[in-house]
């Protein structure tokens, strides 16, 4: 009998985890939205409205009440309406007292009031509990169930228990809450979906900025050089030759610019002799875009690797190596088989596909959904140890291919030096500092500061 009463219970559903309540002031499409998938996740829900008849854009288990008899049968109260309307809350004070008030609005440009609209909402209503919350999930989002680029939910309030009961709904809702602080963080929460890829501000303007420089200088020195001193006209080198040359540059530069910072991170370390301070602003920023640096050296790279394929079928390099033929045939003799250069061709080939590939696993290591699968110290093997790698490969096919042009005066056009002695010098650059700062005599001191070691240390026992 005991066994039959236990398994009864088990079997019996568990009341106990009911959902409670929400009430949801506001009907526009985020509202409707948020409230559809609450009730998909098991909660009963009551929109406030200035209008009780039932719409047939409500969700249809929905509950239409008014403002204020609505509110009193929520604890928690989603506040789906623009700032310039929390007017009308002010006559409900006394019923949303020591209820808990999520606002999810945003504005429409960056610090568009000295305030936050959540702290100004808790200004309006101080007995009660404010919590910022959702204004980062889109309606849409929400409606198509498209979430994984933005499931993560900041959520911010003075009031812990108050953000508790908010992070719990998110859960339920399938989303990641992403405990931001006090209600000062409101202000951070509400700006950050009005930025614009902010991390790749950065990355990109200097991209372009020496992309345009490096096209015209190979602009300068391949073709107007040529046509003035050599009346030769290679105008169409602007399709693929020119870009072929450039983009190569610019991964390696790119690429020799995301452990640039690491290193100047360790020369200041070393000489201020302390891990305890922070490091300029510039160099902050610098280090955080690093993962977009990447990124964009990796789609030159892969720009330079389709041009180079497709380069044989091109019109002018059939019409040189037919040309040179017809030359042999006309002189009937056979140039022999160049040894050198065709080691030297092998070399460059076999590092760029080598340095291409580490390239290539770098990015992918560096997508969330791999990165997150890996420790920590496997994450900092790939993206260190293996990235420096790659670094010395690009770098070493570069000189292997271009390093032919460092004491050939043809090739200082104008006295200016070939576009690949330019783009050896910032790698190369990384590459002997980097070797400098793994000597013992240095990387000991380097680690220990790393570890917490300070040379003087400002509090003594």
């Amino acid at each position: 009998m005991n066994k039959n009463s236990s398994n009864i219970m088990t079997l019996a559903p568990n009341t106990s985890n009911k959902r409670e309540t929400v009430c949801i002031f506001g009907t526009g499409d985020f509202g409707r939205a948020l409230g559809q998938k609450m009730i998909q996740s098991g909660y009963p829900v009551v929109y406030g409205s200035r209008s009780t008849q039932i719409s047939n854009l409500i969700p249809k288990d929905a509950e239409v009440l008014g403002h204020a008899e609505a509110a009193q049968k929520a604890a928690i109260i989603i506040i789906a309406i623009q700032r310039q309307h929390y007017n009308f809350l002010m006559p409900l004070a006394e019923v949303l007292h020591g209820k808990v008030l999520v606002d999810i609005s945003n504005n429409l440009k960056l610090n568009q009031y000295p305030e936050s609209n959540a702290e100004y909402l808790a200004q309006l209503l101080p007995g009660s509990r404010v919590v910022k919350a959702f204004n980062t999930v889109s309606a849409w989002a929400l409606q198509s169930g498209t979430l994984d680029a933005s499931r993560q939910v900041f959520v911010c309030g003075d009031d812990v228990e108050a953000k508790q009961m908010v992070m719990d709904i998110v859960r339920a809702l399938g989303l990641t809450p992403l405990d931001k602080g006090s209600l000062l963080a409101a202000q951070e929460i509400e700006n950050y979906p009005l930025q614009l890829f902010p991390m790749w501000k950065f990355p990109v303007f200097l991209s372009l900025g020496l992309t345009v420089f490096f096209f015209l200088y190979c602009l300068a020195l391949d073709i107007i050089y040529t046509y003035i001193y050599e009346k030769n006209n290679f105008s169409f080198f602007i399709a693929i030759t020119i870009p072929n040359r450039v983009c190569p540059v610019m991964a390696l530069i790119l690429l020799a610019l995301v452990y640039l910072p690491g290193v100047f991170a360790a020369i200041i370390q070393l000489y201020r002799g302390t891990k305890y301070q922070r490091f300029p602003d510039w160099l902050d920023k610098w280090m955080l875009c690093r993962k977009q640096l990447g990124l964009i050296a990796l789609a030159f790279a892969s720009l330079h690797a389709v041009f180079t394929l497709v380069s044989p079928m091109r019109a002018f390099v059939s019409w040189r190596t037919g040309k040179g033929i017809i030359s042999q045939a006309l002189n009937n003799k056979t140039e022999p088989l160049n040894h050198t250069n065709a080691w030297l061709s092998d070399s460059y080939l076999a590092l760029g596909i080598l340095g291409y590939f580490l390239f290539v696993l770098l990015g992918i290591t560096s997508l969330p959904s791999v990165s997150n699968n890996v420790n920590w110290r496997e994450f900092r093997f790939v993206q260190s140890k293996l990235g420096y790698l790659t670094l010395i490969l690009c770098t070493a096919h570069t000189l292997v291919y271009g390093g032919k042009w460092f004491l050939s005066p043809s090739a200082y056009k104008w006295y200016l030096p070939n576009i690949y002695m330019l783009s050896l010098v910032v790698p190369c650059a990384v590459l002997v500092v980097k070797f400098v700062l793994i000597f013992p005599c240095i990387d000991k001191p380097l680690t220990q500061i790393r570890q917490g070691w300070e040379r003087n240390p400002k509090y003594s026992e």
